[in-house]
């Protein structure tokens, strides 16, 4: 049994904002996959590999001005 992804809403430095899911298989729980993506977005040269819809999607932390964890009902 898969875990569905965790449904970010990303606000980009343009003021600009998206919401991706972003899914971590070696996660046990999403507590786990939220604090790996911070990990991911705290360092220099981190790139988050997620979905927009039904397109790969790489983001890049430096691009990244807040990420929020959203609540069931993010328009993707």
């Amino acid at each position: 049994m898969t875990r569905p992804g965790i449904v970010l809403r990303v606000r980009l430095v343009s003021g600009d904002s998206m919401d991706v899911t972003y899914d971590d298989p070696e996660a046990a729980s999403e507590a786990e996959a939220i604090d790996q993506l911070t990990l991911i977005l705290a360092s220099d040269s981190g790139v988050l590999r997620c979905r927009h819809g039904d397109r790969l999607l790489l983001l890049y932390a430096r691009g990244v001005a807040a990420v929020e964890v959203a609540p069931r009902g993010a328009v993707l």
